[in-house]
């Protein structure tokens, strides 16, 4: 009878360590896709920043040159 136990106490604690391994395994996968996620979603939004940026400027630009051209219309009156 104590070998019956104590063969089911082994297995039991092989079980609990297999599963452990497993959940660290899993964990780690996990946190590996969450960080590829991560990069890819501030990659994204450095490139949104960049266009919007870009697209600013050159909005900016063309105000002021059609600024320049209105005070120096004014500035011939």
């Amino acid at each position: 009878m104590k070998k019956v136990f104590l063969s089911l106490a082994i297995v039991a604690a092989l079980t609990v360590v297999s599963c452990k391994q497993a959940e660290g395994d899993a964990a780690a996968a996990a946190a590996d896709s969450t960080a590829t996620v991560v990069d890819s979603v501030a990659t994204e939004a450095v490139e949104t920043i960049d266009s919007t940026a870009a697209a600013a400027t050159d909005s900016v630009e063309a105000t002021a040159a059609e600024a320049t051209e209105a005070v120096k219309e004014e500035v011939k009156k």
